[in-house]
C-alpha cells in the first residue's frame, strides 16, 4: 500500500481589500457647494437690498411733509431698490422755497457700509454741489461722517437744511461758491430763479 506524503493544507488569504480612493466629492455635494459659493457671494447685495426694504417700509410709514422718495420702476413694473427719485421741497421762509427739487440716490452692493452718491440734476446751482449734481455733504462722506445706522430720511433731511445753510468751508462748485462769499444779494436771485425752475409736480 502506497502511501501519500501529507498534503499541507492551504492557508486561506486574505481578500485583497480595494485601495481606498481619495475623497471625491459627488455630484450633489459638489452643487451644493457651488450654490454655498453664489450665496456667499450674494450676501453683499443681499444685505443691502434688505435693508433698502426695510427702509421703503419705514419711509411709507413715517416721511416728512412733500418729500418724496421712492425706488425706480423698472420695464417690467417690479421696483429697483438701488436707485431712488425723490423730491427735497424748499424750506419755507427761505430763498430755497416753492422749489420741489428732483434728487436721484445711488446705492451700491456695499451699502449699508458705504453711503450713496446723491445727486441733483448736472448744472444744479449751489455751493457744496458738483458741476455734475453729485452732494459733497459730510454725512455723505464715507471717511468721516457716514455711519450705516443713518438712514434714507436723514439723509434727505440732511440735505434741504444744506441747501439754505451751505458750507463754505468745502465748497464743490466755483460759481455758487465765489457768489455766496462775494455778493450775497445776486446769490439770493439765483437762489430764488432756480426755485422757479422747480415748481410742484400736480
Amino acid at each position: 500500500m502506497r502511501l501519500h506524503p501529507p498534503q499541507k493544507k492551504r492557508s486561506k488569504q486574505p481578500k485583497e481589500t480595494p485601495k481606498s480612493q481619495p475623497n471625491q466629492s459627488l455630484p450633489g455635494e459638489r452643487g451644493e457647494l457651488i450654490a454655498a459659493t453664489a450665496a456667499a457671494a450674494a450676501m453683499s447685495g443681499g444685505i443691502a437690498r434688505g435693508r433698502l426694504a426695510e427702509e421703503r417700509k419705514a419711509w411709507r410709514k413715517n416721511h416728512p411733509h412733500g418729500f418724496v422718495a421712492r425706488p425706480e420702476t423698472l420695464a417690467d413694473g417690479s421696483a429697483n431698490l438701488m436707485i431712488w427719485n425723490c423730491t427735497i421741497p424748499g424750506k419755507q421762509g427761505t430763498d430755497w422755497e416753492g422749489g420741489y427739487y428732483p434728487l436721484t440716490l445711488h446705492f451700491s452692493e456695499d451699502y449699508p457700509s458705504k453711503p450713496p452718491k446723491c445727486k441733483f440734476p448736472q448744472g444744479f446751482f449751489h455751493p457744496n454741489v458738483y458741476p455734475s449734481g453729485t452732494v459733497c455733504l459730510s454725512i455723505l462722506n464715507e471717511d468721516s461722517g457716514w455711519r450705516p445706522a443713518i438712514t434714507v430720511k436723514q439723509i434727505l433731511v440732511g440735505i434741504q437744511d444744506l441747501l439754505d445753510q451751505p458750507n463754505p468751508a468745502d465748497p464743490a462748485q466755483t460759481d455758487g461758491y465765489h457768489l455766496f462769499i462775494q455778493d450775497p444779494a445776486e446769490y439770493k436771485r439765483r437762489v430764488r430763479l432756480q426755485a422757479k425752475q422747480y415748481p410742484a409736480l400736480v
